[in-house]
């Protein structure tokens, strides 16, 4: 069945789901487009403020009658209102309960986010060798892809195929390197755009970082979009993450929004590991000459001016972009050699600045 149909099938469906007040979903003016990937299935319901709790029933009828329509792909059933949802909180679309506010993620020790101000500065190839450099340091690692609209762990990674979902409606991640890997990435196809709404992609965030078998971990990295948005808030406001490491090259205009991305944090109460310096210098193979394309020491002296740790600065070199674009990060295929001994140093102060972070 093409995509196209199959959402009209879905739409066809919700006409069974009766809706508070009378009428049925599939004529609600508040039920968003069907979108539908290779992987999954997302709609959302819009309420007026205060009926989240009495549409509950109709979103999870609704998740019912489209999963039987979606066969293995994954549903993703979003309700939205204009305040804060009732304290027994939002459902899944398996039903199970969302705990009000910050919240843990069973056998999840620790939880932290790399991001940016801006998008361009490598954050999540940095991401990406930080998760292998902690697992390297003999611990069990995860990464989470959260840049929903751009997602780039697959490629980074390498990965093939859509993960698998358990008979629960479970994700089961992929395993690269021995790390537990999840995004939105590996259920599209081919230069797929996600068109979603921001309620439509905070429940898909949820739905990932919830509805994952993560298994036991000592560490999760959360690769974020750029900047500030709602991602990042609903992320922030629902979740309990341990830091959150910055990555900037070291130009003005990417410290600017680095110092953006910065002043965000406290606002939500989370802590701040440190500030990562990237494609900070280019030495040029054939003659050793040191070339600071972007500027130099610029992402040092801003960590010493906001007063937060310098993690350290990684080169731009050729064969991290190599095997960035291979989906063989450096970290794995050169483990002795000097890239990857710059990630490692930065996962070690990443793992003391967790010990001084209080629980």
């Amino acid at each position: 069945m093409a995509d196209t149909e199959l959402a009209a099938a879905i739409k066809s469906a919700l006409a069974a789901v009766e809706i508070p007040g009378g009428g049925d979903l599939s004529g609600y003016a508040g039920l968003s487009d069907i979108i539908v990937t290779p992987g999954a299935v997302a709609f959302a319901i819009a309420v007026a403020p205060g009926m989240e709790a009495a549409f509950g029933p109709a979103r999870e009828q609704a998740a019912a009658v489209a999963q039987k329509i979606a066969g293995s792909r994954k549903v993703m059933v979003s309700l939205t209102g204009g305040k804060p949802p009732p304290k027994a909180g939002p459902t899944f679309s398996h039903g199970k309960p969302v705990p009000p506010g910050k919240t843990g993620v069973p056998g999840i020790r620790h939880i932290i986010a790399v991001g940016s101000g801006k998008g361009g500065v490598g954050k999540s190839t940095t991401a990406v060798n930080i998760a292998l450099a902690l697992q390297a340091e003999g611990l069990r690692v995860g990464i989470l892809d959260a840049d929903l609209y751009g997602p780039s762990i697959p490629k980074l990674l390498g990965l093939e195929g859509q993960p698998a979902i358990r008979d629960d409606g479970i994700f089961s991640p992929h395993d690269a390197f021995g790390l537990k890997a999840m995004s939105i990435g590996s259920m599209l196809v081919k230069d797929q755009a996600v068109v979603w709404r921001g309620p439509m992609a905070t429940s898909a965030l949820r739905q990932l970082l919830r509805e994952t078998d993560w298994g036991t971990l000592d560490v999760l990295v959360i690769d974020l979009p750029p900047g500030t948005g709602d991602i990042h808030i609903s992320l922030f406001q629902q979740a309990e993450i341990a830091g959150v490491v910055i990555v900037s090259t070291p130009q003005d205009l990417a410290l600017i929004d680095a110092k953006k991305a910065i002043d965000m944090l406290p606002r939500f109460g989370v802590p701040i590991l440190g500030l990562v310096e990237n494609m900070s210098y280019f030495i040029a193979p054939d003659t050793g000459t040191r070339y600071d394309i972007f500027g130099t020491g610029g992402a040092e002296r801003a960590a010493a001016d906001l007063g937060i740790a310098f993690l350290g600065a990684i080169p731009l070199v050729m064969s991290i972009r190599e095997g960035s674009d291979a989906g063989r990060p450096p970290v794995v295929t050169d483990p002795a050699g000097p890239e990857a001994a710059a990630y490692l140093d930065i996962a070690r102060r990443i793992v003391s600045g967790l010990s001084a972070t209080p629980k």
